[in-house]
């Protein structure tokens, strides 16, 4: 269930809900962006990363505590990143996609996961030990020339939504992604009623209005946008009933395919 974040009438200020973190809105301000869509290079970087078969499932890893990533099965490999038990905006317990597994020496079982933040597309291995496992039937694939986000459910389209997206000046990354966590926002925040916070950075902005650059598929509230037109910052803003419908059905750990 997505995490709730109210606003203080009193103070003006964001108020979290029990277990739920302050939700910094900025984070949301990038998503989905038609990225020079003219020209051979940016054509041939949209067909490499168009989706092939979507499978039926999606095997995903829900950690209960720190963990290191490694970048090969061994704890003497080089460190990726530390993957913490709970996501940044809404506490809840971080899930990642499991892309490989191994077993290393002395029987420890690897799980090779997609990570979070920069550089976009990073993956890492961490023990199996202190994780969860998960299935997850949905998987989400965004077309940027068509702005068009589509929602798969085993492996078969279920919804097709239409989408503003963001100016050629501030281009999404494109790449297989995934839902870092779902946040409902308060009924006076731009971007809601709710917001999908991807695991994909800006790779134009390193940060945006103090938050991460962090890619986001959201609503329209006080912000507007005309569907089907590149009129934001980067962020993929929908109609409130796709947004509604998706919150309702996604989360954390879902594929995201950006191409």
């Amino acid at each position: 269930m997505p995490s709730t974040v109210t606003r203080s009438s009193e103070t003006g200020a964001p108020r979290r809900s029990q277990n739920v973190r302050r939700f910094p809105i900025q984070l949301f301000c990038l998503v989905i962006v038609l990225c020079a869509c003219s020209g051979v290079a940016a054509a041939s970087a949209a067909a490499a990363n168009a989706p092939g078969h979507i499978g039926a499932t999606q095997r995903l890893a829900e950690i209960r505590y720190q963990h290191q990533a490694y970048r090969s099965p061994r704890t003497s490999s080089p460190k990726v990143a530390s993957v913490p038990p709970r996501t940044p905006i809404t506490g809840e317990h971080t899930t990642l996609p499991v892309i490989a597994q191994a077993t290393g020496t002395g029987g420890t079982r690897w799980l090779k996961v997609m990570l979070p933040g920069r550089p976009n597309g990073l993956s890492g291995w961490i023990e199996q030990g202190g994780t969860i496992e998960r299935i997850t039937p949905w998987h989400i694939t965004v077309s940027l020339g068509a702005r068009r986000l589509r929602v798969y459910l085993d492996g078969r389209v279920r919804r097709s939504f239409s989408a503003v997206v963001g100016k050629p000046s501030t281009p999404t990354p494109t790449g297989n992604f995934f839902v870092q966590e779902t946040v409902i926002l308060g009924a006076d925040l731009p971007g809601g009623p709710f917001a999908l916070a991807l695991s994909a950075r800006s790779n134009v902005l390193s940060e945006f209005d103090g938050g991460p650059g962090q890619i986001a598929i959201h609503g329209r509230d006080l912000l507007g946008g005309t569907l089907g037109q590149a009129q934001s910052h980067g962020c993929m803003r929908l109609a409130t009933a796709a947004i509604d419908w998706l919150a309702a059905r996604i989360g954390p750990g879902v594929p995201v395919n950006i191409y």
